[in-house]
């Protein structure tokens, strides 16, 4: 620990930021702050910065005041400097110019950097996260491995640690990062202080796979795991052949479940799993064909635009 505070933070969090990662990690500092639930910072503190002073608002429209700003810090302060990311991928990159010179002091400081959520787009489009690992939100696997492939993508974690940066999907996933990094400094009783209270079962390692994830909709272990594969590469890295190994079965088992559950084969499902995230990134960014065709594997835009066109009936334009 370091004087009166204990293992201090910073936390930044980005304009339209998602209140769940935030809320749920700066609650687990407040309750390993103290002996009883008095949220006196005294095992751990924290400050909030923006790159500006008054209010930031959440992705749900909730504001919170922030009075901090970069030039009034002593970065000497603190031990991590903690950033949530916004609700989507391009608002998260477009501020990455608004912290360009923060943060390359920061880095520069050897302070370890937290990317929490869509931040880690943030920190990438500064080139901070070049040939580093990284965790993102399943949601954004393809986006971020086609716009950063200098970038390691770490599938099926929470969080990772790689040297002085570390990473984290985002959620409820906060919490269990604020716990592994607190445990290095207060030890796993304090660390894990305050779970109960928060209706949290247990303290998950970064290797945990999620229930819902892992039994959700199909209710079979084999369906939901493959699924869960397949929303995780997007971008075709892997083969159907290889889908079906990685989870213990034939390929024709795992068609014969996908007929079963769904009345198509697995082929046919993984690619409208692709057209799906074509069109949600298509009403979301403002990224052009080329990148999106990446994302899902389809080195042909043109070839893309006619299998779009036969789902939804229009064009991607």
């Amino acid at each position: 620990m370091n004087g009166d505070n204990g293992v201090r933070f910073l936390l930044i969090p980005l304009n339209s930021f998602n209140m769940l990662p935030f809320g749920g990690f700066l609650d687990k500092l407040r309750f390993s702050a103290d002996e009883a639930d008095n949220s006196q910072q005294r095992y751990c503190s924290w400050k909030i910065l923006s790159h500006t002073k008054g209010l930031v608002f959440s992705s749900s429209g909730i504001p919170i005041n922030v009075d901090l700003e970069p030039s009034e810090v002593q970065l000497g302060n603190f031990d991590y400097v903690v950033f949530f990311g916004s609700r989507t991928a391009i608002e998260s990159q477009q501020q990455a110019a608004c912290y360009r010179s923060f943060i390359r002091t920061v880095a520069a400081k050897r302070i370890p950097i937290v990317s929490i959520d869509n931040a880690c787009f943030t920190l990438a489009e500064l080139g901070l996260l070049d040939r580093h690992q990284v965790v993102v939100h399943w949601r954004h696997h393809s986006e971020f491995k086609a716009t950063y492939p200098k970038v390691v993508v770490r599938d099926e974690q929470l969080y990772h640690f790689d040297r002085k940066l570390i990473s984290c999907t985002g959620g409820s996933a906060a919490i269990d990062l604020a716990v592994a990094i607190l445990q290095n400094h207060v030890g796993q009783t304090r660390a894990e202080k305050g779970l109960a209270d928060m209706l949290v079962d247990e303290n998950r390692s970064m290797q945990h796979r999620l229930k819902s994830s892992e039994q959700g909709l199909y209710r079979n272990r084999h369906m939901d795991r493959a699924v869960s594969l397949m929303q995780e590469n997007l971008e075709q890295t892997i083969t159907v052949e290889q889908v079906a190994s990685l989870i213990g079965i034939s390929r024709r088992q795992l068609d014969r479940l996908f007929q079963q559950k769904l009345g198509v084969s697995a082929r046919h499902y993984w690619q409208e799993l692709r057209l799906q995230h074509v069109y949600w990134r298509l009403t979301h960014s403002g990224h052009d064909l080329a990148q999106l065709a990446d994302e899902v594997g389809v080195r042909d835009t043109s070839y893309l635009c006619k299998i779009f066109k036969k789902r939804f009936g229009m064009t991607p334009g």
